[in-house]
Parts: structure tokens; sequence; C-alpha cells
């Protein structure tokens, strides 16, 4: 049986050959790195990834939109302190959206996968939405 990494790697093949301009890519990985986080993450790596969530889910952003921010965010602070990561993760794993066909379906799949995992991360959602603003002055 394939591991989680296994099945994001095979979903992360699709999603980079995917025409699609928005590029789905970069929500994969943030929902697939905010569903996986632990104490061995480090901080930045669970910070991107929400905000990268909160901003496609919230804010209606694009994968290639998210990744500007997060190289903004890179540019612009190099601390980030460690989230406590919540016992459920969301009810959608990777192997869910595997599950789906291919296409429109997968692809709405993956946008559910990501609303699931950022629901998850309820408990941090105010503090992200601060960082947000205050860093990018996205409101």
């Amino acid at each position: 049986m394939p591991t989680d990494r296994e099945l994001c790697d095979e979903l992360a093949c699709y999603t980079l050959a995917h025409a699609d301009p928005a590029f789905l890519h970069q929500h994969v990985m943030d929902a697939f790195a905010a569903q996986n986080a632990d104490e061995t993450c480090r901080p930045i790596g669970v910070w991107f990834a929400l905000v990268g969530l909160y901003l496609f889910i919230e804010k209606g952003f694009t994968g290639r939109q998210v990744q500007r921010i997060h190289m903004q965010l890179a540019n612009r602070r190099k601390q980030w302190p460690r989230l406590t990561p919540p016992q459920d993760r969301g009810k959608l794993t990777v192997s869910a959206v595997l599950a789906a066909l291919p296409g429109p379906e997968r692809d709405a799949k993956i946008r559910e996968w990501c609303g699931s995992v950022w629901g998850a991360w309820g408990a941090v959602r105010d503090q992200i939405k601060e960082r947000v603003k205050a860093e990018l002055n996205i409101v």
C-alpha cells in the first residue's frame, strides 16, 4: 500500500502536467504540508502552507498568486512562530483526491480537500489573517 507521501507524489504528477494556468499544484502542496505537519516541521513551512490555504479558500487566489505571496513573505520575515497542529487535520486526504476521476472531478476534489484542511486549522485562522494583513496588507 502506498504511503501518503507517495500518493502526494502521484497527485503532483497530475497537477504539474495540468494545463490550467492557475497552478493547482501549489494548493496540493499546501494542503499536504498542513495536513501532515508535526513537531519536526519547520515553522515557515507550516505558516506558508496555511497562508496559501487561506488565500486560496477565503480570498480566491490562484496557485501562481500564492506562489508569489510565499516569495514576498520569505523576503520579509525570517522567523516564524511554531504553530500547534490540530488533532483532526480534515476529513479528506490525498487518497480521496486521487480516487476522483482526473479532470474537473479531481480538480473540484482538490479544492474540497484544501477547504477541509484549512477548516481543521480553524484555531489559528485569525492569526494567519492578521499576519497576512500585517505583512502584505491583504484584507
